[in-house]
């Protein structure tokens, strides 16, 4: 089970992105109760997910309409989301330093 940090800016994501809204908490509450122990463990159940540095991982939501960006520290199961939006406007950010801004 993981400790996903802050609930509050994912539903900041799903107010911005109402499209996206089911898509976001479906897959909070996998990864609320989820065991992944390594990225190759998540990797099997989010086949398109990618590591892309600084333990940041991108999961294509709603079939890659939407990218989210998470930092996942496996040994202590504890998720920050990073960023959300668009896969246009994810071309348009440095995935390995973006920052969720209030």
């Amino acid at each position: 089970m993981f400790n996903i940090i802050n609930r509050k800016t994912l539903l900041a994501y799903a107010q911005e992105y109402p499209k996206a809204k089911n898509a976001l908490f479906e897959w909070y509450y996998e990864f609320l109760n989820a065991d992944f122990k390594n990225f190759q463990e998540l990797k099997v159940i989010y086949k398109s997910a990618s590591l892309v540095g600084d333990d940041r991982v991108v999961i294509n939501i709603m079939g890659n309409h939407f990218r989210l960006v998470i930092r996942v520290v496996f040994v202590y199961k504890v998720i920050q989301i990073k960023w959300f939006g668009t896969h246009k406007e994810y071309d348009k950010i440095d995935v390995t330093s973006i920052k969720f801004k209030n």
